[in-house]
């Protein structure tokens, strides 16, 4: 029962129960009449012992088609997807120096910045999406706004620079979602919000990530603001970059990013192509760009019990020459 939001109704399901009785019982009192007559000549006349079974289709028919209307009134519910009105989202993109690899073509940072774009292209309307980026530093280049071609603009303007200072990029996501969280009201009224973190290492400023600035104390952080952060770990183990001449190793850290995410409360990922970036982002997009929400979902059952009233009347103006 609590899936529907007008229980009650389901007593009309009494009604057409009792109609198919009435049916079953005046079908049976033909029979018993027709046995009245004493002379068999006349009673094959008026009730062949042949009856064509098909004749009971359209009653049939008719009755299934009142109980799915019945339950159609009853106001089924369901679980539905339904795009978010309101929502924070910032991306986080590491662009240390390892990001230059071209084990990812045509490079990671590159891969990166279209997978970006097109996350922020197909983001939900209306959902607050910022970019910072960090290499030894956090850069605040958009502030969350739901006006999505600040940030498709602005990916495409990413600088590479020395030293991964990943906490420093989650501090500074959390500073500009509790800044619009002030603006729209306090917490109360804020949207839920989301960090979205892609990197390629581990952290190298500080040294400890559990340090005051470090990634495990900004993931810790987080988790208390009630902010997931979801981390894509970004490239392959066999990544190189090119350091003065010099094939320089920079295998991606999944360890460091998983925990960070686990930390959070947030989902952790991990994407070695192009194409795999961009399903990450989808399935995030997905998840960010929507939420679930119980409604009605009579439509279903009214189609049915429609179209079954129709096949009735037809079926029996061809089997029986009349409505049931």
């Amino acid at each position: 029962m609590s899936n529907l939001s007008s229980p009650w109704w389901l007593l009309l399901a009494l009604v057409v129960a009792a109609l198919a009785g009435v049916y079953v019982y005046i079908q049976r009192l033909r029979a018993r009449r027709a046995l009245r007559f004493a002379n068999l000549e006349v009673l094959n006349r008026v009730a062949p012992v042949k009856s064509n079974p098909l004749k009971h289709v359209p009653i049939a028919l008719l009755v299934v088609s009142l109980l799915l209307l019945t339950v159609a009134l009853s106001g089924p519910q369901a679980d539905r997807k339904v795009p978010r009105n309101k929502a924070t989202v910032i991306l986080v993109i590491d662009v240390s120096r390892s990001m230059n690899a071209t084990d990812v073509a045509p490079s990671r940072i590159k891969a990166a910045q279209a997978a970006a774009k097109k996350f922020a292209d197909e983001l939900t309307e209306g959902i607050n999406l910022g970019l910072i980026s960090f290499a030894g530093t956090a850069s605040t280049l958009v502030s969350p706004t739901p006006d999505h071609t600040a940030t498709k603009a602005d990916v495409g303007k990413l600088q590479l620079a020395d030293k991964t200072a990943t906490g420093e990029g989650i501090f500074a996501a959390i500073q500009q979602i509790q800044t619009l969280n002030t603006v729209l009201g306090g917490d109360k009224a804020a949207p839920p919000a989301r960090i979205v973190l892609l990197s390629d290492g581990k952290e190298t400023v500080p040294d400890n990530p559990n340090n005051p600035r470090g990634a495990f104390t900004a993931a810790r952080k987080a988790k208390e603001e009630k902010i997931p952060v979801s981390t894509i770990s970004f490239g392959t183990m066999g990544g190189t970059v090119d350091l003065e001449g010099d094939q320089v190793p920079v295998p991606v850290d999944d360890e460091s990013l998983r925990k960070i995410a686990n930390i959070s409360g947030g989902e952790f990922f991990t994407a070695a192509s192009l194409d795999e970036l961009n399903r990450v982002y989808e399935k995030l997009q997905k998840d960010i760009g929507y939420e679930t929400r119980r409604g009605d979902n009579s439509r279903p059952w009214l189609i049915a019990g429609t179209l079954l009233a129709i096949i009735s009347a037809f079926a029996a103006l061809a089997i029986n020459r009349r409505l049931p």
